[in-house]
């Protein structure tokens, strides 16, 4: 494969930036929100407002609100700006608003699995799947695909992460960025933009947004401690965190640090090992008689690959704001986090073909290890140019992983084999240069002024795949040494996870050239309209326009409709084109291939297409009383061209193509292709009611739903030389994978009463039905269907002084676990699966917690 290098053209540059201008002269376009960041709040009109010693106190009932678990209609944010991260809220577009502090009382050591706790909308599987799958946690909003969530930091793209989720399950073959290595005690509060955000943040905005806002304080701080564990008595897990804002200069200059740091402990609910081909002479090979080895009736709980990885998270941020006019303030935000995972693999035992008995005489557990450096530095000025506000940046995000597999051998070396091995790495950056410009313009022909905001960005992504070391994939041409095939060609590469070869690493990238242009304005003091456009060139793809068109009708203060269409285009990630992945069995092994390969083009790869989108949406926000609070939304979202993995592809052809390409002894492979086009149908609902008493303290009553329901509108055509062969490239098993192994639907009821020193807060969660697949040959009368199930948070807080507060609390509190996976399923993967990997609240029942926060 051969590096590909964008070269800069002036074309593509210059016909992105004339359709943001002419959008911006002819076309009103989105927005709306209020002026918030700077340190001494620059408004729009050009005068400079007075110095403050903090970030602005948003109205009551958003997100400065500690116990409040979602804010679902907050005041009105009255002006899109460039000088502000936040989204619109109460316009044509759909924001929920989550605190920071809501956040930190679910007792979740992550962002990643708070919003999932306290967000309908958003499903992230407590443990994300098998083999590198472990190594980090990924969302899906509105039920639709990982990477399809747009993910912001203060208002600005954060780079996606370098781990591709090579193996099945909910977030198969996505490249999304990692939420989680952000300190969980820096954050304000989250916007999840429940909305096709393509014009408004960026054309892959195709399931919505996700926009983390900063602390950006300018003093007092906290540091937290706390412990957990499951029932069980695994899986604990310590957690410390902190943050302390300082003032920078006399004219409300911030400097915001935070760290955390999370030991967690790997916990397991695997079955006994079984490997029914062979059993009772599975664990060991039978004796030179025949008979048992009397060692196979040793304990048969040896397997660790189905768990909760062990697991150490250390990460930092600053956010930093600077005024150096009057009229022009310097602002970082900066983000630093390095993690260690180690995960569990297929046990391997001494009757295996893989394992070499001289250095496992009891067979094998081997585990893959990650160690992952990854970083963001977000750089820029923001100002007033006469009455236009302005925000010109410079972005760049770096993710580095590599891989070690230990505890394991290469059985094509023999006796000599290592047993453990450096198997390559990845590394993904982002580099982002780009400008914002606002105003809003008064004109006798409307009623209020016309809001605009319009801008451009170069972005360049790289992808790097690192080479293993050689014998980490190399064939040292020794046969089998023991049993039955001995004598026979082993398997080259480290068992369970072959190396990189050298042929497969190398430098990638790409540029893109976006331009946008936004406009909001009224037709009627109650009728407002969003119109927004976004072109983008893609190097090697084409140049994409996309836009949305919003509407509110405010019938009064508290009630109001709206409605929406947005287009959307999301081009495959550079992973999704160039990784590879190599699966080694006793007799053969599997590969995940290069799109671009010879071997993926020799199966009928093709070239990778972009994913396009449509969404509709219709929705209401109100408020029927002073403390209570509605929202809902029904919404339409067709995606052509959905990118996927193929199904595993196999038999004669398939294997004669691999070995007539010198792919050693893979028979069995599949690559990322564009098999069908798909239609998500759903809605959501929020409402919230706080009553008030005199002596019994404060109530929130909270309920949250969304339904998302995915089918295959259609299927793309299949490859000629597969159809040929009579081989399927997207069968029932990965149409599963796709559309049904996450719930569809989500509800949470919750009541949050506070009392002088006393808050508690108890959440009843419902989740939909799925489906697991314990293997792919398996017929779908043995698909585990994985019913819906009802589970129970609790938290107390104490608040022992005016600064000590303390924290007990369970997640999952009756202990519930979900559907069992069919005996006669999980016995085609060495009964490791007891229950579903892919469960989205998990398979480890009840987890208990214990903190205390110390606030200065």
């Amino acid at each position: 494969m051969q590096r590909t290098e964008a070269v800069f053209n002036k074309k593509i540059w210059l016909s992105a930036t004339i359709l943001a201008s002419a959008l911006l002269t002819y076309g009103p376009a989105f927005a709306a929100t209020k002026d918030h960041t700077l340190p001494h709040k620059l408004k729009e009109t050009g005068k400079k407002a007075p110095s403050i010693a903090a970030a602005p106190q948003a109205p009551r009932g958003v997100f400065n609100q500690a116990k409040e678990e979602l804010t679902v209609v907050a005041s009105r944010l009255t002006s899109k700006s460039a000088l502000s991260p936040l989204t619109p809220l109460h316009s044509t577009t759909s924001v929920t608003v989550v605190s920071g502090a809501a956040l930190a009382q679910t007792g979740q050591n992550n962002i990643m699995q708070a919003l999932a706790q306290l967000s309908p909308a958003i499903t992230s599987p407590a443990v994300p799947g098998v083999g590198n799958n472990a190594f980090t946690q990924t969302m899906q909003l509105r039920g639709l695909s990982a990477d399809q969530t747009l993910i912001l930091v203060n208002g600005h793209r954060r780079h996606i992460g370098a781990n591709f989720n090579a193996n099945a399950g909910p977030n198969w073959g996505t490249e999304p960025a990692d939420i989680a290595l952000i300190p969980i005690a820096s954050i304000d509060h989250v916007e999840v933009i429940t909305e096709g955000a393509s014009a408004l943040y960026g054309q892959d905005a195709l399931a919505g947004a996700v926009n983390i806002i900063l602390k950006d304080k300018t003093h007092g701080g906290s540091i937290g401690l706390k412990n957990s564990g499951f029932y069980a008595g695994d899986g604990q897990s310590l957690d410390a965190n902190a943050d302390a804002a300082f003032a920078l200069g006399h004219n409300g200059g911030y400097l915001d640090l935070a760290a955390q740091v999370v030991h967690q402990l790997p916990a397991f609910r695997n079955g006994d090992y079984i490997n029914p081909s062979r059993y009772p002479n599975d664990l060991y090979y039978a004796l030179p008689n025949g008979s048992v080895d009397p060692r196979s009736n040793k304990d048969r709980n040896v397997q660790r690959t189905n768990g909760l990885p062990k697991k150490t998270t250390e990460s930092i941020s600053a956010n930093i704001g600077i005024p150096i006019t009057d009229k022009i303030d310097f602002y970082s935000t900066d983000t630093y986090a390095h993690r260690k995972v180690t995960v569990a693999q297929v046990y391997r035992s001494a009757a295996d073909d893989l394992t070499v008995q001289s250095l496992w005489p009891d067979g094998m557990q081997p585990y893959y290890l990650m160690e992952q450096n990854d970083f963001e530095v977000d750089n820029g000025f923001k100002g007033m140019v006469g009455k236009f506000a302005w925000d010109a940046y410079v972005n760049y995000g770096r993710d580095m992983q590599s891989y070690d597999l230990k505890d394991t051998d290469n059985a094509s070396y023999g006796n000599a084999s290592p047993t453990r091995f450096y198997t390559g790495g990845a590394v993904t950056s982002l580099l982002t240069a780009g400008f914002k410009v606002s105003r809003n313009f008064n004109t006798s022909l409307l009623p209020k002024p016309i809001s605009v905001e319009f801008g451009a960005e170069y972005r360049r992504d790289t992808f790097s795949l690192l080479a293993g070391e050689y014998a980490s994939y190399a064939d040292g041409n020794v046969p089998i040494l023991t049993g039955p095939n001995a004598g026979k060609k082993a398997t080259p590469g480290a068992a369970t996870h072959a190396g990189n070869p050298s042929y497969v690493a190398g430098d990638y990238t790409r540029d893109v050239y976006d331009g946008h242009a936004n406009v909001d304005f009224y037709v009627t003091n109650k009728w407002e309209w969003t119109l927004g456009g976004r072109t983008v060139a893609y190097h090697n793809y084409p140049i994409v326009s996309s836009g949305s068109v919003g509407t509110r009708y405010n019938f009064n203060k508290k009630w109001a409709v709206r409605a929406n269409i947005n287009t959307g285009y999301r081009p495959p990630t550079l992973g999704q084109t160039y990784y590879y992945y190599n699966s080694p069995m006793a007799t053969y092994s599997t590969l995940s291939l290069p799109n671009n390969s010879a071997a993926a083009q020799a199966l009928g790869a093709g070239k990778l297409k972009g994913e396009y989108s449509r969404s509709f949406s219709v929705g209401f926000d109100a408020q029927p009383l002073q403390d209570w609070h509605m929202a809902g939304n029904l919404y339409y979202i067709a995606i052509n061209d959905r990118l996927a993995s193929t199904t595993t592809l196999g038999g004669s052809f398939v294997a004669q193509t691999l070995q007539s390409l010198n792919m050693g002894n893979a028979t069995y492979a599949a690559y990322y292709t564009n098999p069908v086009n798909t239609n998500t149908w759903g809605g959501d609902f929020n409402t919230d009611y706080t009553i008030h008493t005199q002596h019994y303290g404060n109530v929130r009553l909270a309920f949250a739903m969304n339904v998302s329901d995915n089918e295959i509108r259609s299927y793309n055509k299949a490859p000629a030389v597969l159809q040929a062969h009579n081989v399927s490239i997207f069968n029932a098993y990965a149409v599963a994978q796709l559309i049904h192994s996450s719930p569809k639907n989500r509800e949470t009821l919750s009541a949050n009463w506070t009392k002088g020193a006393w808050n508690v807060s108890v959440q009843e969660m419902r989740y939909g039905s799925s489906v697991f697949i314990a293997n792919p040959s398996l017929p779908t009368n043995l698909w585990t269907k994985v019913r819906p199930a009802y589970l129970t948070n609790l938290d107390i807080g104490y608040m022992v002084t005016p600064m000590l507060k303390l924290n007990i609390g369970a997640q999952n509190l009756f202990n519930k676990y979900p559907t069992r996976v069919q005996k006669a399923s999980t016995a085609a993967n060495f009964n490791v699966y007891k229950y579903p990997a892919s469960s989205a609240f998990g398979y480890f029942g009840g987890m208990y917690y214990a903190g205390a926060t110390m606030n200065f």
